[in-house]
Parts: C-alpha cells; structure tokens; sequence
C-alpha cells in the first residue's frame, strides 16, 4: 500500500500561493518575501524557498533585482474569493474557539483570511486610529469584534463591506451577529431578587456603558427598578479596563457596602473575581453570589456549576460564512442576526446571606 507523505512547510506554502495565483488574488507580480511572511506568519527563508520553487516550475518569472516575480499561471475565471481582515476585541480574542472555526471554515472556502496587527483595545476604540488601521490594510471585506458603537458608525459610511461581532451595532446598516442576552439577563436578575438580593452590581466594560448602556444592560437597570430597587452608579459602575483596575473596583465595591451579588461580563473576569474573592476569604455563594453573562468551555469543568448566560456560536460563524458568500458574488448583505441566549442557574448563587 502506497504512504503518503506529509508535505514540508516550503511545499505547503508552494501549493497555498498556487491556489492564490489561480484565483487572480495578486494581479500580474507576486508580493515580495517580507510581506508574504508577515501574513504568513512563518520565516522569511521558508516563504524565499517556496517562492523559488515557483520560478523553477516557471509559474513565477524573475524580472530583476528589487522587483517583484511576474506571475505566469493560468487564472480560473470567476472565482469570487475574498481577502478578509478580522479586526479583533482585543490579543486574547484571536484565540476564541469561534474565531478559530470561522477562520478556519472562510479559509477552506478559499476566502483568504487575517488578523490586523492591532486590536481594538490597542487602538484605544480611537476612530481616527481605526480608519489609519484600515487605510493600510489591503481588505475586500472586514469582521469587526466587539466594536463600539462610534467605530461600527464609521464603518457603515464606508464603502468596504463590514460585518459586526457582537458590539453595538443594533439600529445599524451593517451586517452582523451576536447572542441575544436581555431575556436571559432579566431571568438571572429575577432569580437573584428571589433569593433576596438587592445590591446587585454588573461589571461590563466601557463599550457596553457607554455612550449609554447597550440593550443587556438597560434590561439589568430596568429589570432591578421593576423590582423595586432604583438603580444607579452602584449597580453598572465604571472602572478603568485593566487588570489593576478591575481590582481596585472590586476592592472599592467590597470596602463599605458590599454587592450580595455580583454579575461579570465576561469569562475572564469571572476567574479574576473568584481570585479576589479568594484572597479575601470571600465564600461563594455563602457571602456572595457570582454569575457570569458569558460562556467558557471552562465551566463545564467546575463543581457546583457556574451561573452563567450560555449561547451557542456555531450560528454566528455560519452567518457570517453565509454573508462572506454574498459579498463576494456581488451581493448587498446588511442582515443582523441573534443567537438564543439562555440563563444557566448553578451553585456560584444562593440565598442572601443574613450578614450582607
């Protein structure tokens, strides 16, 4: 029986910048070593070894020193990929299991797919920096995580297609995707106030409060006031977005009048609450009820179960593989779509304790 050999990394690079040629994604001239590395990611000798072994096959033609190779391969006419950058939340957010499976699923479609070299946090949400970033970027089409709502702005005055990540992007023309929380938000808040609580804090980040709460937020306030309990600064507070700021707000919220709970909006700052809780000899749920509005893998793993607001991603990653083959035929796609977001109650709450 015939063994099949796996391929090097200067054949594998070979084959992906064939498929590439065949599509007319370059033009006439081949990129130069350095740019094809940086997109790459992989060592400029690899991608030279590869790039020569295209001039022996005489797919690429050498047109001197400090010039870029001709392409000369045969074009397959009307193959509508396109050449898409993800403009992630933050460094972390690259490693998310649904931006690993979009990639993933945009790239065996023939969609060539990349993460701009800063992040949204990077960029400090800063428009004027985000329209440099995009200014510079070579894109057909852009994925956009966890945007504010005055970056989505500037990205529907432009004529480069977007779609919308999560983010602020309700009442938008742009496409986008995103779990529908508010339902299973009000059904979290309502459970708390049965088991007694009534200093309920929601930690969210900046994006999420401001210029005004988005739709989760505004159904924690008004969920509260329609239980009797005004809401205000105590409940949805601002803190500065950082790991020593996170902590300073726990500290101030824990110094006086402590929450009996207390609502993350993400995973990570669920495991950075339970540490400080920690530290302190804060038990959970006894002194403290702690939930989360997001989902991790993670959790699965904990006993008691973490309460959490659970979603599904595969429908976002299949939207957007849906508008990715719209865009590319020619096709207007502003369709937003949500995914069912649904409250997970486990053992991090409990009743309030008599002490708080």
């Amino acid at each position: 029986m015939e063994m099949h050999r796996l391929k090097s990394k200067v054949e594998q690079v070979a084959d992906y910048l064939r498929k590439n040629m065949a599509t007319g994604r370059w033009g006439e001239t081949m990129p130069g070593r350095i740019e094809l590395a940086k997109e790459l990611d992989i060592n400029g000798k690899t991608v030279e070894a590869a790039l020569q072994q295209l001039v022996r096959e005489k797919i690429l033609i050498p047109q001197g020193a400090g010039k870029r190779r001709k392409i000369s391969i045969s074009k397959a006419p009307g193959h509508p990929f396109l050449r898409v950058a993800v403009l992630n939340y933050e460094p972390e957010t690259r490693g998310e299991n649904y931006i690993i499976d979009m990639v993933h699923q945009l790239a065996e479609t023939g969609h060539t797919v990349f993460s701009t070299g800063k992040t949204l946090m990077e960029l400090g949400f800063n428009v004027r920096r985000v329209a440099k970033l995009v200014g510079e970027t070579r894109a057909d089409a852009w994925i956009i995580v966890g945007a504010s709502r005055e970056v989505l702005e500037w990205f529907v005055e432009q004529s480069i297609p977007a779609f919308a990540v999560f983010g602020r992007r309700r009442g938008l023309t742009i496409a986008g995707a995103g779990p529908a929380k508010p339902t299973a938000m009000k059904e979290l808040v309502r459970r708390l106030v049965e088991l007694g609580h009534r200093r309920i804090v929601l930690l969210a980040r900046a994006e999420r409060r401001l210029p005004k709460p988005g739709a989760t937020e505004r159904t924690f306030l008004n969920t509260l006031e329609s239980h009797g309990i005004q809401p205000n600064s105590y409940h949805l507070p601002a803190w500065t977005e950082s790991p020593e700021g996170f902590q300073k707000c726990l500290e101030e919220l824990f110094r006086v009048t402590p929450p009996t709970a207390l609502i993350v909006d993400e995973s990570p700052f669920f495991t950075a609450a339970v540490q400080f809780f920690i530290k302190r000899g804060i038990r959970i749920p006894e002194a403290v009820s702690l939930a989360c509005c997001d989902y991790d893998p993670n959790f699965s793993w904990c006993k008691p179960p973490i309460t959490h607001i659970h979603w599904d991603s595969r429908p976002i990653v299949r939207r957007i593989m849906n508008w990715a083959s719209n865009i590319s035929h020619g096709r207007i796609d502003h369709q937003q779509s949500e995914t069912k977001a649904q409250f997970i109650e486990g053992g991090t709450i409990g009743p309030v304790s008599r002490r708080g």
